[in-house]
């Protein structure tokens, strides 16, 4: 295997994101309660499924290989980013020391979610892949239909979200009536781009962990067939089935092999771990 490949990086950045890639999320550009020369006022959205302190760990496997980590980490109070509390959530991605020598990834993503809209205010990313090095820092306005970045200035749709916020933003989408195949669409700002894909509800399905035995939701987002991917539905994603909706696997056919994330460990969920199943 060839570890330097482009086809490889790629690939296993992917991997280090892709249990937060895989859950993009936005809401339509029509929800606001703005009309024509009034002041900019935030939606009022009720966060249900985190809390301050929450913490999600994961592993990575490329094929049968262990090779990575990712934590997700809720901050302890709300922070204060452009005159408005928010929510400060980081997602940190590294290698193990033993596929350092392979590929040495330090990833860092911190969004800055408000707390009543829970749309992102900050983004800022800090990826450091062997010789590779990027930073960005994004600021988004909302009533502006902007985004301000240290890349360049993007037209937006209304409460776009980064690869962070989304996950938190989905996390609090209601899918109790949900039926087998209904679509949703998404837009997410990466890298100075926005994309505009989607993602499906797949039913339900009980699997087991290394938490244990967890009733989750399935959902297929639509990928971009590239080198990395052969077919726009070549990822699956388990969510818990409960109010937290915590991510619990990500799995991934790609060009040169397979992608498995799976949760190892949680604390400070806002609610009952109902979808856990008890012994």
């Amino acid at each position: 295997m060839n570890y330097q490949s482009p086809i490889f990086k790629s690939v296993f950045f992917l991997g280090v994101v892709s249990v937060v890639l895989a859950l993009y999320g936005f809401t339509s550009a029509n929800d606001s309660t703005q009309t024509p020369n009034e002041e900019f006022v935030y939606r009022k959205y009720t966060v249900s499924a985190f809390t301050f302190n929450e913490k999600l760990n994961f592993r990575i496997h490329y094929g049968i290989i262990n090779a990575a980590t990712v934590t997700m980490e809720v901050g302890a109070a709300l922070e204060e980013q452009y005159e408005r509390k928010c929510y400060h959530i980081k997602a940190e991605g590294k290698t193990l020391k033993s596929f350092d020598w392979a590929y040495k990834v330090r990833d860092r993503f911190d969004t800055y979610i408000d707390a009543e809209a829970v749309a992102p205010i900050k983004f800022t990313k800090s990826v450091q892949e062997d010789n590779y090095l990027d930073n960005d820092l994004v600021a988004f306005k909302h009533g502006k239909k902007k985004l301000y970045g240290a890349k360049g200035i993007l037209d937006m749709p209304q409460y776009t979200q980064d690869v962070i916020s989304a996950v938190y933003y989905i996390r609090n989408m209601d899918f109790s009536n949900a039926k087998k195949g209904d679509k949703y669409p998404l837009d997410v700002y990466l890298d100075n781009k926005i994309y505009n894909l989607g993602f499906k509800f797949d039913g339900k399905e009980t699997i087991k962990t290394d938490i244990g035995t967890v009733r989750c939701l399935k959902f297929v987002p639509t990928l971009v067939v590239d080198r990395v991917f052969k077919d726009k539905e070549d990822m699956t994603i388990w969510v818990s089935d409960d109010e937290n909706k915590i991510p619990v696997r990500v799995k991934a056919d790609i060009a040169v092999g397979s992608i498995k994330v799976d949760i190892t460990g949680y604390s400070g969920l806002k609610n009952e771990f109902k979808a856990l199943q008890k012994k």
